[in-house]
């Protein structure tokens, strides 16, 4: 079965860290570009960062550079999202997806269209 799996979010109070994983089973991710979205209430989903396998390129949302890191660990086939200095605006349910088409999804700046596979989700709240 083809899937990825989000895993690593919860509540935090503002100016904490959480850090996202991102598993991948039955394929690997290590010749995909992967992106890390989200989606708060009543707004669209917005790409956050995205990381290309065949360059390294990495790419951040103006709203979380400097704050957010991403990075891949292809023994693992798992992407992570290592999230600082967190914000009650960066609650959302943040989503990763692969997709093979890395030279777009950067391109895009993390907004392609087009990602071949999406994991469920995990909610992160930032709250005191």
């Amino acid at each position: 079965q083809l899937q990825l799996v989000e895993s690593g979010g919860g509540l935090v109070q503002p100016g904490g860290s959480l850090r996202l994983s991102c598993a991948a089973s039955g394929f690997t991710l290590d010749n995909k570009g992967i992106g890390w979205f989200r989606q708060a209430p009543g707004k669209e989903r917005e790409g956050v960062s995205c990381i290309s396998s065949s360059t390294g390129s990495t790419y951040y949302a103006d709203s979380v550079n400097g704050r957010f890191t991403i990075s891949r660990d292809n023994a693992k086939n798992t992407v992570y999202l290592q999230m600082n200095s967190l914000k009650p605006e960066d609650t959302a349910v943040y989503y990763c997806a692969a997709t093979t088409k890395q030279a777009l999804l950067l391109l895009s700046r993390c907004n392609y269209s087009g990602m071949d596979y999406w994991g469920k989700g995990t909610l992160v709240t930032v709250s005191s």
